[in-house]
């Protein structure tokens, strides 16, 4: 019996260890100069991690691709499935059959996290969920997020959805480069649908000072997930927690890495701030967020205050770019038309620009329900010159949009 017992308290010994390595880690964190993509601070920023609902920064993503191109409209009515209406929660509740405004739709994801909403519109774009997570995982390559695979729309649990901080992170700095008129809807406290306010899952927006953007989101597996863009003295910080423990700790964390991030960068910290009322356009930065600019060498930073470990600010830019964010896969559109010839005078119009000497003009016809547009657009372009081409053409009435043309 002695023998048996002694066997049982060895087994468990031996195995309690075990289990305790199989375990996941789920904790990563990145901190990013959005100004110059200089990396602030990196905690295992490489590694596979559930995205949960930051997820939906990317079904966003391509939302606002397509109203830039002009086959969704924001006033659009869009019917949900009966397979939309069955995602699990967090939901708005939709119901099989009715119609929603894409701007709703917008909203409930952005604000709410509303999964039933995520699938309305992959279902829209895409004609499927995993059509469109497809989708989702090609323009993930695009923008240099080489770690992250997507299968659904919304960040709901599945073992192939994986992503990293770093790759997070330039999600996020792509939105505030590319998207930069939609930014606001990551920023709004509340929005108002079918008699209920929903109030935005980000806790630190606008308590915080200078947080005015960006995602939440959880699963079991993946633990409290949290993006987050803020601006103090026209500089701008992303900041990326995986893995929290629980929802006030990530955001406890969160706020130390920002205040330490802007500390880094030379920008006083200041006071949190009461929560105040979104403005409906996001608050102008005078210095546009950069994919990529000239690198510049900064020496680690001494963070005042006890016990806490300095932060550095990364010598080499590479680390936050990627192969396609270096060559000439890119290009401008410069407007899209229901007839080709206005499109061959838009490119007419606007080729003379030095800074299109070397670009191939092109006009990319889409169709989409019966419709036929026709895009302007100017392929070849670095990312620098792509970026030169819409600074030049800021007041252009149709729009300059930066596109990636492979």
């Amino acid at each position: 019996m002695l023998r048996l017992l002694i066997s049982l308290v060895l087994l468990v010994t031996l195995t309690v260890p075990s289990l305790a390595a199989d375990k996941p880690r789920r904790y990563a964190s990145i901190v990013v100069d959005a100004d110059t993509l200089e990396i602030i601070h990196a905690r295992q920023i490489d590694e596979l991690r559930y995205p949960a609902s930051l997820t939906k920064v990317m079904t966003l993503y391509l939302t606002f691709d397509a109203l830039n191109a002009g086959t969704l409209k924001l006033d659009e009515a869009v019917r949900v499935s009966a397979n939309a209406a069955r995602t699990p929660p967090s939901k708005l509740g939709l119901r099989s059959g009715q119609t929603i405004t894409v701007e709703d739709l917008i909203q409930a994801v952005a604000i709410k996290s509303a999964n039933d909403a995520a699938v309305v519109l992959a279902e829209r774009l895409a004609g499927s969920e995993e059509n469109f997570a497809h989708h989702m995982t090609a323009k993930a390559r695009q923008l240099g997020m080489m770690k992250t695979t997507f299968k659904t729309a919304n960040g709901l649990p599945h073992p192939e959805q994986k992503s990293s901080a770093r790759d997070m992170a330039k999600l996020a700095s792509n939105i505030l480069t590319h998207h930069r008129r939609y930014y606001y809807f990551f920023g709004q406290e509340r929005f108002r649908y079918a008699g209920r306010t929903y109030k935005n899952t980000n806790k630190l927006l606008h308590w915080l000072d200078g947080v005015d953007g960006f995602k939440t989101g959880y699963t079991h597996d993946s633990g409290y997930n949290l993006i987050v863009s803020a601006q103090r003295e026209d500089r701008r910080l992303i900041a990326v927690v995986l893995g929290g423990a629980s929802g006030a700790s990530r955001n406890s964390h969160m706020q130390d890495l920002i205040e330490r991030g802007f500390d880094a960068i030379g920008v006083k910290p200041v006071k949190a701030l009461p929560p105040v009322t979104v403005r409906r356009e996001p608050i102008p930065t005078r210095k546009a967020p950069q994919v990529a600019s000239t690198p510049r060498v900064t020496e680690a930073v001494r963070l005042r205050g006890r016990n806490q470990k300095p932060i550095t600010i990364s010598n080499d830019k590479s680390l936050f770019l990627s192969e396609v964010e270096t060559d000439n896969s890119w290009g401008v559109q410069v407007g899209a038309f229901l007839k080709k010839s206005e499109a061959d005078e838009q490119i007419s119009t606007i080729g003379s620009l030095h800074a299109l000497s070397k670009a191939k003009a092109k006009v990319r016809p889409l169709t989409r329900n019966g419709q036929t547009l026709y895009r302007a657009r100017f392929e070849g372009l670095s990312i620098k010159d792509a970026q030169e081409v819409c600074k030049s053409l800021a007041k252009l009435t149709s729009g300059c949009l930066i596109i990636t043309s492979n």
